[in-house]
């Protein structure tokens, strides 16, 4: 099946109300995408210098250095062992991965992509470009036969959602039984803020509680452009099934999808500093601090968001007005309609804007009851 036409961009949706926000006194207040705005640790940009000399060409499968610090990596940060390193591959960012991947896979007319009611749009684009049908879930019993591809996003972009071990082995169970491949994107796992996920790491689906030892049909995603600002690197790696890796380094290999030999240096030094990461979750979490305070004062319930970078949150009317008045007083966020039909009220608010522009929305949503 050919590539049809595909959907406007939904982010240009929102250019009237960025040019309104922008329009306040005291300057816009973009809280919608999450980028990091927060320096790239310098021991990463210390490396990625030193690589710079990257005359040949980049290995698709990643350097052993770098495979090595993901096993590593998985096995002290999130309790998974047993990795090898053909078990690892590296992508250019997380993005291209969750597009292309039921197209890497084989996937086509027929078949079924699951991901969550409230979803990373790009899910569903994946399923799109194979010719594949996406369906949002998140009841594993309600996954249809015809399922070929189950997308986890544990914790939840946009709404902070953790699935635990059993909610995640029951996933992987139903998956089996339908034949198809679970994938679980856990590119927050690092952010976690409340109930037991305080203090407890975030499990992944490569856990071997819930995969009862065997990875087969399995496999996690992860980026460092959260926890290591690093979205402009484009580092992101894929783990598991060692069958599935291989068949997609094929494909990759043919397509010359390879990451850049510098970032894979800096990913490599990325992956073994953990006082980086420590010190950007107390940044985010200071952030959180005030603004969550400040939205639930202004009317808003903060629903889940007990891990992730975003608030996902609701006044109980239509999302558009709640992004129409937020835009009144300079304030910027994502609208729940981007995020799947399922949720027309909600908003999502972004963690990642200075600490001086965090402070300047809380500031302006005291008066947010009058707009």
């Amino acid at each position: 099946m050919a590539l049809g036409a595909l959907p406007d961009y939904p982010w240009d949706a929102m250019t009237p109300f960025v040019e309104r926000a922008r329009a306040h006194p005291g300057g816009i207040v973009d809280l919608s995408i999450g980028s990091p705005v927060d320096p790239t640790p310098e021991v990463v940009r210390a490396a990625l210098a030193e690589a710079t000399d990257a005359h040949a060409y980049p290995q698709t499968a990643g350097t052993p250095a770098l495979r090595e610090a993901v096993v590593e990596w998985y096995a002290r940060r999130r309790g998974v062992t047993g990795l090898t390193a053909e078990m690892v591959l590296p992508t250019i960012g997380s993005k291209e991965f969750v597009a292309w991947l039921p197209f890497m896979l084989g996937l086509g007319e027929g078949d079924v992509v699951v991901h969550p009611l409230a979803a990373y749009p790009t899910y569903e684009m994946g399923a799109t470009i194979a010719g594949a049908t996406a369906v949002a879930a998140d009841d594993p019993a309600s996954w249809p036969e015809t399922t070929r591809l189950v997308w986890l996003n544990s914790p939840g972009n946009p709404d902070g959602r953790v699935l635990g071990v059993d909610e995640l082995a029951a996933a992987v169970r139903r998956a089996r039984e339908l034949g198809a491949v679970v994938v679980g994107d856990e590119c927050y796992a690092e952010l976690g803020w409340e109930g037991e996920w305080a203090s407890t790491p975030v499990p992944s689906v490569l856990d071997p509680r819930v995969t009862g030892g065997d990875p087969s049909g399995v496999l996690a995603a992860y980026s460092l452009s959260k926890q290591s600002n690093l979205a402009g690197y484009r580092a992101a790696f894929a783990v598991g099934d060692p069958a599935l890796i291989a068949r997609l380094l094929t494909v990759r290999k043919h397509a010359g999808m390879m990451p850049p030999a510098p970032v894979q240096a800096a990913m490599t030094v990325a992956l073994g500093d953990d006082e980086h990461v420590a010190a950007q979750k107390e940044l985010y979490r200071a952030r959180r601090a005030v603004l969550k305070p400040a939205l639930e004062s202004a009317g808003f319930r903060i629903d889940r968001s007990e891990a992730g970078l975003y608030l996902w949150a609701t006044e109980g009317r239509d999302s558009w007005e709640s992004i129409r008045a937020l835009s009144e007083i300079g304030i910027v966020a994502g609208p729940g309609p981007f995020y799947g039909e399922h949720y027309p009220q909600h908003v999502r608010f972004s963690l990642t804007a200075h600490d001086e522009r965090i402070a300047a929305a809380a500031s302006r949503l005291g008066g947010y009851r009058s707009v």
